[in-house]
């Protein structure tokens, strides 16, 4: 597949996204792809470890490749997206639960689907260019692909600042907020990968570690967290209002732009997250409880259409005076009863 290469070298079970030119964004083919090199891997005793890494210097990966759901979508058949969804969640939880390291590079844009390629591993790289988020309300999903379980697990309030603001985290803010593990300066990756290949060895990317450059996230985590353990959007925003200063400005402006229903319900998962059981699967379970429902009952179709389609950047959003009704919530996160999220050992 032109979109991805999968290998082996020396020891080590290999994945390269190789859509540079369009910031290697997540296909269906290529979630598929992933899922089925790790199976074969798990049981290969000659596999020590897997490498994950992308081509270009933009982006890891920017997020899924979501085309063709909109146009089924529109179409009025959400098969696609809802098969799409499932079976990504699925390859996310392998990652997570890999019993062999996984290592990931990422530079540039790692955002949405991108995270739960990279983030769920049990040694993710970042570097000097890595920006990292997740975006999903500004196109009216939630925070999915696993980032939900990490948003719970974040320190303070900062999992509903990210998931609702969408912000942008550097190299040390990514450490700092769960999303990666290590900084390695970019220029070292192809060597370290390279003695990765050779050794199996993944005590390697710890022994190659630097000091992360400093962010921004934990100066202001008490800011963040004072504002945002609001018990809605309304007294969230009400917070940031009164306050004035540049950080509740700033987030102020990302919170008129999103989604209100998603913004609503990214807060209500990571709060129902961790009061437990906080796992991949429960986490994932809950988002496909939202996305399956994202096409025909939530804003994603117009979100898509107004950032990627029309690009008029001016969404009709479900809720825009930001009054989420407790109902609306609740109905977006109900149990899908024999349409739950369910993983292959489910199926035997």
């Amino acid at each position: 597949m032109s979109d991805i290469n999968i290998r082996t070298a020396g020891s080590a079970g290999r994945i390269t996204l190789t859509r540079p030119k369009a910031l290697n964004a997540l296909s269906y083919e290529m979630c598929l792809a992933i899922d089925a090199a790790l199976k074969d891997w798990a049981g290969d005793a000659n596999i020590k470890l897997v490498v994950i890494d992308a081509e270009g210097e933009k982006a890891f990966c920017a997020g899924g490749d979501i085309q063709e759901m909109y146009h089924t979508g529109t179409q009025g058949d959400y098969s696609y997206g809802r098969r799409f969804w499932s079976d990504e969640y699925r390859m996310n939880a392998r990652i997570a639960e890999y019993a062999k390291p996984i290592v990931s590079f990422l530079q540039g844009f790692t955002m949405g689907g991108g995270v739960g390629v990279g983030c769920h591993g049990s040694h993710r790289v970042v570097g000097d260019s890595s920006q990292i988020a997740m975006p999903e309300v500004g196109i009216g999903l939630v925070p999915d692909v696993g980032g939900s379980l990490m948003l719970a697990l974040a320190p303070g309030r900062l999992g509903e600042y990210l998931g609702t603001t969408a912000a942008r985290m550097g190299a040390g803010d990514a450490v700092f907020a769960g999303f990666a593990d290590h900084f390695i300066p970019e220029g070292q990756w192809p060597a370290l990968i390279a003695a990765l290949e050779e050794t199996g060895d993944a005590t390697l990317v710890e022994a190659a570690a630097a000091e992360p450059p400093a962010g921004q996230l934990a100066a202001q985590l008490a800011e963040i967290s004072a504002h945002f353990s609001g018990d809605d959007l309304a007294a969230i925003k009400e917070s940031l209002t009164e306050d004035g200063g540049e950080l509740a400005q700033g987030a102020l402006k990302e919170l008129s732009r999103n989604a209100p229903l998603s913004m609503a319900c990214t807060m209500e998962m990571i709060r129902r997250l961790r009061s437990g059981p906080l796992t991949i699967r429960t986490a994932l379970e809950m988002e496909y409880r939202f996305t399956r429902r994202a096409m025909e009952h939530g804003d994603f179709l117009e979100g898509i259409r107004a950032l990627i389609i029309d690009k008029d950047r001016s969404p009709k959003w479900q809720y825009a005076d930001q009054k989420v009704p407790a109902s609306a919530v609740s109905g977006m996160l109900a149990p899908l009863g024999e349409k739950a999220l369910r993983f292959e050992e489910e199926y035997q």
